[in-house]
């Protein structure tokens, strides 16, 4: 065998050694160490450590926070009534021993244990409040309360619950159905009751409107009938005047402007005395003509 051979086999059995006996702990983990089978070490900052091969043994855990998303349940409220509650908690491994002796470090067994404890703890919150309450009023103070509450169960598993979220709290669908029902139906009686008291209004707008339009039509009315009468009384004034002033021109104009409309067309037809009053001016614009 070559000399080269021998020097190279005890260098990669020591490398192997030496492999078998350091372990690397990342800053996003928790380690703990086993001797046989039993935790010997748990306290491991981020780094390299050692270890006795073929004796000891780590196991490696994620301290970073993890997302439990369990499925909606339903929850009776104070009322004995449904309610659909859809909720996630945020939680981390903070203890590596505990969790281990009570989980195995099977991250599956501890969210169904988390997600009893949250069960019973919003079963608890729910149970002592209306649906309104529930619904819309102390969402935030449920969750304030579940969180602590759960907390102080969760440290006997080692682990922390960071927060409680509950994404959804609504009524079963054939609940909401009807219940979305009898809603629309008193909208529409709502919508109904303000269709006829607005249009009870609209009669009593209309019907003032109808009496100011008369009393305002017959006021104008009024003013137009004393406008008018002032100007017939104005005019039968001046014409009175005119008339005064020189009564035969005035009575020759009238003549005048009565031969005017009677002879306007050439198909009109007078059938007159010669002698009568209306030819006074005919002949003579004196009103002196001899008569006939």
């Amino acid at each position: 065998m070559p000399r080269s051979s021998l020097i190279l086999i005890p260098l990669v059995i020591l490398g192997l050694l030496v492999w078998a006996s350091t372990f690397i702990v990342d800053e996003r983990e928790l380690a703990i160490k086993f001797r046989l089978g039993e935790i010997v070490d748990t306290e491991f900052e981020p780094g390299l450590h050692f270890k006795l091969p073929f004796v000891n043994n780590v196991r490696f855990f994620d301290s970073r926070i993890l997302t439990l998303d369990a499925p909606p349940e339903r929850y009776l409220t104070s009322e004995k009534k449904n309610l659909v509650v859809d909720a996630f908690i945020k939680w981390r491994i903070i203890d590596a021993a505990d969790y281990y002796r009570t989980t195995t470090g099977d991250e599956r067994r501890a969210g169904t244990r988390l997600s009893q404890i949250i069960k019973n703890a919003l079963r608890n919150q729910f149970g002592n409040r209306t649906i309104q309450e529930a619904i819309s009023g102390e969402r935030r103070q449920i969750m304030d309360i579940v969180r602590k509450r759960a907390n102080a169960e969760a440290k006997d598993l080692g682990v922390e619950i960071v927060d409680v979220r509950i994404k959804r709290a609504d009524l079963p669908p054939q609940v909401s159905t009807s219940v979305f029902q009898r809603m629309e139906k008193e909208r529409a009686a709502v919508a109904k009751q303000f269709r006829s008291e607005g249009q009870e209004k609209a009669k009593g707008i209309r019907a003032d409107a109808e009496r100011q339009r008369s009393e305002i039509l017959s006021k104008a009315y009024a003013e137009g009938q004393k406008i008018r009468g002032e100007g017939d009384a104005r005019a039968t004034a001046i014409y009175n005047d005119a008339f005064t002033r020189d009564e035969e021109f005035y009575a020759f104009y009238r003549s005048l402007d009565a031969y005017r409309q009677a002879f306007s067309n050439k198909n009109d037809l007078l059938v007159l005395e010669p002698d009568s009053d209306f030819f006074r001016y005919f002949g003579d614009s004196r009103g002196q003509a001899e008569q006939p």
